[in-house]
C-alpha cells in the first residue's frame, strides 16, 4: 500500500497509508446508495403520507422545479457538509475507515473541503467520473486534481495510522497523571510539544526542553513538580494522552 510521507515543521517524519483506489470507489458507491435511500425517503415514503402527487399536479412548472431543487439540495452538498462535520469523512468513507487530510498532515479544513467539492464537478460526475480514476491512478499520493489543487490526500485508518497517533504514548493500563491542568493544552498543542520534544531529545537540545517546559507552565498555570525539564515534558506528553483517552 503507498505511503503518504510528511515532514513536520519540527522535521518529524510521519508515514500515513494511502487509501487506494478501490477503496475510494467502494466509499463513493455506497455514499450513492445513501442518497438514493434519501431519495425514496423523500419521494416516495414521505410522498405517499402527504399525497404529494395531488398537490404537485396543482403546481406550476416553476413551481415543482423548485421543489425538486430544495430536495436535492442536500444530495448537490452532500460530500462537502459530512466531510466538513465529520473531519473529512462522508458515511461511505466511514465505513471504509477512510478520511481526508492534509499533506501537511493536519486537520483540512472547510476551505479544503470546498475546492475538493467544486472539482467534483468535472471528476466525479457522470462519465466525467473517468478523470477521477485516471488522476488517482497516475499520482503517487492516490490523489484526484481536487486533491491536488486543496493540498489534501485520503488516508486509510484500517492499520491503526490516523491523525492522532502523532500524539499517542505509551502509558500503560496502571499510569497515574500528575498534571490535571495538561487539559489546558489542545491536541495541536501536544502535537508541537511531542515533535519539539522528540527532536530536540534527540540532538541533545536541552535547553530546547527548558524552554518548552517554560512555555507549558506559562499557558497552562502547572508548576513542575518533576526532576527535570525532560521529566516533566515526558510526563506532560503521558498525562495528556491519559485524560484524553479516558474522558
Amino acid at each position: 500500500m503507498p505511503q503518504l510521507s510528511i515532514t513536520t515543521t519540527q522535521n518529524v517524519n510521519i508515514n500515513f497509508n494511502t487509501a487506494n483506489v478501490g477503496e475510494r470507489v467502494v466509499a463513493y458507491l455506497l455514499d450513492v446508495v445513501v442518497i438514493a435511500a434519501y431519495y425514496f425517503v423523500v419521494y416516495f415514503l414521505i410522498g405517499q403520507l402527504l399525497d404529494v402527487t395531488r398537490m404537485v399536479n396543482n403546481l406550476d412548472q416553476w413551481a415543482i422545479i423548485a421543489i425538486n431543487g430544495v430536495v436535492s439540495l442536500p444530495v448537490l452538498l452532500y460530500t462537502l457538509l459530512l466531510e466538513s462535520f465529520f473531519e473529512g469523512q462522508t458515511i461511505g468513507k466511514r465505513i471504509m475507515k477512510i478520511k481526508v487530510i492534509k499533506i501537511d498532515g493536519y486537520q483540512a479544513g472547510f476551505g479544503d473541503y470546498l475546492i475538493r467539492w467544486l472539482f467534483r464537478i468535472v471528476e466525479v460526475t457522470g462519465l466525467m467520473g473517468l478523470v477521477g480514476l485516471i488522476a488517482m491512478n497516475v499520482s503517487k499520493k492516490t490523489q484526484r486534481i481536487g486533491d491536488m489543487a486543496a493540498g489534501t490526500a485520503v488516508i486509510s485508518l484500517k492499520n491503526d495510522v490516523t491523525i492522532n497517533h502523532t500524539i499517542l504514548r505509551d502509558i500503560g493500563s496502571n499510569y497515574v497523571p500528575v498534571y490535571p491542568l495538561v487539559i489546558k493544552l489542545s491536541d495541536n498543542d501536544v502535537r508541537i510539544i511531542k515533535e519539539t520534544y522528540e527532536t530536540s531529545y534527540q540532538t541533545a537540545d536541552f535547553d530546547m526542553i527548558l524552554k518548552l517546559q517554560e512555555k507549558i507552565e506559562n499557558v497552562t498555570g502547572i508548576k513542575s513538580t518533576s526532576l527535570n525539564a525532560t521529566a516533566f515534558v515526558d510526563t506532560i506528553l503521558k498525562d495528556y494522552n491519559y485524560y484524553t483517552q479516558n474522558m
